[in-house]
């Protein structure tokens, strides 16, 4: 039989390019159909690649922290009884040895492509046992392993260079990851391909804020899922896009496609930089819907749980940077949707009624950042003011 080339599969909409973070097979090793080949990281998320076919692992052409296109070469698989009976025997005669172990049960705990992994990063079976898993039935994941390597390795990664300055400072020179690598490339080119302009509003979330003071635990009991301010400003982001759709499009060179469906993504901030999750058609969703999704989906992003297909063909994006206490913030949009909604933390403030009364209110900030080559300022200005009064307005579950 002739030789299969594997090539980089397109991952997602948007995404054009994969950087290789590890290969759980080498070079005469036997894979089986769909068993992992690969991983590799993008802006979005972390994917496994499969084996299209069953054979032996001829060649490696990619190599790790290497970026690639989709459809450039990731390895050669001669799919022929000969070369599997060949690479049988080159197991046989070289097993894998991870640490002097005397409990055969360990080892069986663990997956082949993990102990491989361990060997790799020279963790022993006694170090295995006392890393907290995150799999299933508390197992360790490839992920885990990744994460407990790294930490152990930082004194050296972090090696600081003495400056031979007047100053005599010091410098730390720290490699991007693969996905801080994909992320910043995805700015650049959103930031200097379209556009910025950002317009900015004040939203009385008084109502709101005790509509969650007063009804969070029945909610939490009730739906398994936290009422959060963000699930409101989801839910009027989805109904203020039906009034101004243009909001939620894209620009494929000189066609504006709008979307009629709102997969909203939602901003989480993790350990190597941000995921962004999507939650589908959220218009026809409720609001315990949408908290319900936002909590699942935020708890994977962190655990690195995402599947690719739970990152893909977000329509506009919703980031909080409240939650860290900033109150005005102009994120940039992500390419390729036009726009992103940002929203700051919220504050009391002493505020003028009507009748020239006074009162102290609740308020926030929310910003609208797009792409002026597909929207001009004022129906950016009619989509914030419509957002605005179904957060204000919109006040139940």
């Amino acid at each position: 039989m002739s030789e299969f080339k594997v090539t980089l599969p397109k991952l997602g909409e948007s995404i054009l390019s994969a950087t290789v973070v590890q290969w759980f097979k080498q070079v005469g090793e036997t894979v089986k159909l769909d068993e992992p080949l690969l991983e590799v990281s993008t802006d979005k998320v972390n994917s496994e690649i499969p084996s299209p076919v069953a054979g032996v692992l001829k060649e490696i052409l990619a190599k790790p922290d290497q970026e690639l296109s989709v459809g450039e070469m990731l390895a050669i698989i001669a799919p022929s009884k000969e070369g599997v009976a060949k690479a049988e025997e080159v197991v046989v005669h070289k097993p894998i040895e991870i640490a002097k172990v005397s409990s055969s049960e360990m080892e069986g705990f663990y997956s082949p492509a993990l102990l491989r992994l361990a060997k790799e990063k020279g963790v022993g079976l006694d170090e295995l046992e006392k890393i907290s898993g995150t799999g299933d039935g508390g197992r360790v994941t490839k992920r885990d392993l990744e994460a407990y390597a790294e930490k152990r390795a930082c004194p050296k990664a972090s090696q600081k260079i003495v400056s031979s300055s007047a100053h005599d400072g010091e410098v730390e020179r720290l490699k991007m990851s693969g996905m801080r690598k994909a992320i910043a490339d995805n700015m650049v080119r959103s930031f200097y391909e379209a556009p910025h302009a950002t317009l900015v509003t004040q939203v009385d979330v008084t109502s709101v804020q005790k509509l969650i003071q007063k009804e969070k635990e029945n909610f939490l009991k009730q739906h398994g899922a936290k009422l959060t301010l963000t699930s409101f400003v989801a839910r009027g982001i989805a109904k203020a896009l039906q009034e101004y759709p243009l909001i939620n499009s894209s620009l494929e060179e000189d066609t504006i496609v709008v979307k009629r469906f709102v997969n909203l993504g939602i901003a989480v901030s993790v350990d190597q930089g941000l995921m962004v999750p999507v939650i589908k058609h959220s218009q026809r969703k409720t609001l315990p819907e949408i908290a319900k999704e936002i909590g699942e989906l935020s708890s994977k992003a962190r655990a690195g749980k995402l599947s690719p297909d739970e990152v893909k063909e977000g329509t506009i994006t919703l980031t909080n940077f409240g939650i860290t206490g900033i109150q005005i913030g102009i994120p940039i949009i992500r390419y390729p949707e036009v726009a992103i909604v940002g929203i700051g933390a919220a504050y009391k403030q002493v505020v003028p009624l009507e009748e020239d009364l006074l009162a102290v209110r609740t308020l926030m900030h929310v910003s609208l950042t797009f792409d002026h080559r597909v929207l001009d300022g004022i129906y950016g200005c009619g989509f914030l003011s419509a957002l605005k009064k179904h957060i204000e307005e919109d006040v139940n579950l």
